[in-house]
């Protein structure tokens, strides 16, 4: 390979993975959920002059005007983590529900991988549920095939659990924790973690004010949180996640922009079905399909005008898609000083709203 080719290889500054990483002490990992959703802190974050605010989340509604519009994911997740056994030896294996493809067969992710190839049969519950491993996919997952007597869900809410984030080593004590408050349609191996933070008096004085709120479902699957293993950014490949974007919220969406006012995200999901429905700038379609936008620095935005979002983690997707819309040096500014202020980060921690 001669000196250009090798130059032309090397991914531009803000595009390299490395780009997105930074030091988080393990201590400010939130393994617990506040006992008030809306007692998080929240880091403001204008993102045209890069200044910051500390406020609490209760504050959120001074930055919100009447007539802007809320952009909330209602899926809900689905307790997709099953601990079971291996038919033939009894050994511990475990099967991470991921999409749904047919009736009773999923995509899933399965540990030990080792254990469990094409043909192989775990057992959960005494017996009560089975499963076949029908094939493996590019990506490392297998497709598994479920048997079992009775109806799905009720099997389902009987023996998995609620399939929280690795980093998180503290037992859940209560499932509704790792659910939003307005959550609706079951799908989700993870929860839309910046809707934690919402209260239902919240979004009651939310509606009061004046701002619409428009709910749209995306069903997160693992691939949002996926590392990104390439150099370059653009060399990474996302995993399709099933969204929807009714008529309902498509108007409300649309006459907000048509308007001049905002359209605020809830959440890096609530930004990946807006914008995977756009139309054009200002403008979403009503529809329903399979998205694998992945938003990197250079992305235009047709949509969002706001977010409100959790501190993520390093190199990540998410980390990437919020640098997109705020600048990666405001972001990273930003984390730096809510690692220096003590602010609890990840799926349970607090909260930014950028805007």
């Amino acid at each position: 390979m001669n000196e250009n080719a090798t130059a032309a290889a090397k991914p531009l500054e803000g595009l390299r993975t490395a780009d997105y990483d930074f030091k988080l002490p393990q201590e400010l990992i939130a393994q617990d959920p506040l006992a008030d959703r809306a007692a998080s802190r929240l880091l403001c974050l204008d993102r045209r002059t890069g200044a910051l605010q500390h406020r609490f989340f209760h504050d959120i509604l001074t930055f919100l005007n009447p007539g802007d519009c809320l952009v909330l994911n209602d899926t809900k997740v689905i307790p997709a983590r099953l601990l079971g056994t291996k038919e033939d030896t009894g050994a511990a294996v475990e099967i991470l529900l991921l999409k749904r493809l047919e009736k009773d067969v999923w995509e899933t992710l399965v540990r030990p991988g080792r254990k469990l190839k094409p043909g192989g049969r775990a057992v959960f519950g005494d017996g009560r549920l089975k499963a076949e491993i029908l094939e493996t996919t590019p990506e490392g997952n297998r497709l598994v095939r479920f048997f079992y007597d009775g109806i799905w869900e009720e099997v389902l809410d009987s023996l998995g659990e609620m399939p929280l984030p690795p980093y998180i080593t503290h037992k859940l004590q209560d499932r509704d924790r790792y659910q939003t408050v307005y959550a609706r349609y079951e799908g989700s191996a993870a929860a839309p973690t910046a809707g934690l933070h919402f209260t239902r008096e919240l979004l009651e004085q939310a509606a009061q004010k004046g701002i619409e709120l428009a709910y749209v479902t995306l069903h997160v699957g693992l691939g949002t949180f996926r590392p990104v293993k390439v150099e370059n950014v653009t060399e990474h490949h996302m995993h399709t996640e099933a969204y929807q974007v009714g008529r309902e919220a498509a108007e409300k969406i649309n006459r907000a922009k048509q308007s001049g006012h905002r359209v605020i995200c809830v959440g890096t999901t609530s930004c990946r079905t807006v914008e995977s429905a756009a139309v054009g700038a200002g403008r979403v379609a009503s529809c329903s399909g399979d998205t694998d936008i992945f938003i990197y620095p250079g992305y235009q935005f047709q949509v969002m005008d706001g977010l409100i979002t959790n501190f993520h983690l390093p190199q990540s997707t998410l980390l990437m898609l919020v640098s997109a819309f705020a600048g990666r040096e405001a972001v990273l500014h930003a984390y730096a000083e809510a690692v220096r202020s003590r602010y609890r980060f990840y799926s349970f921690g607090d909260a930014m709203i950028i805007l």
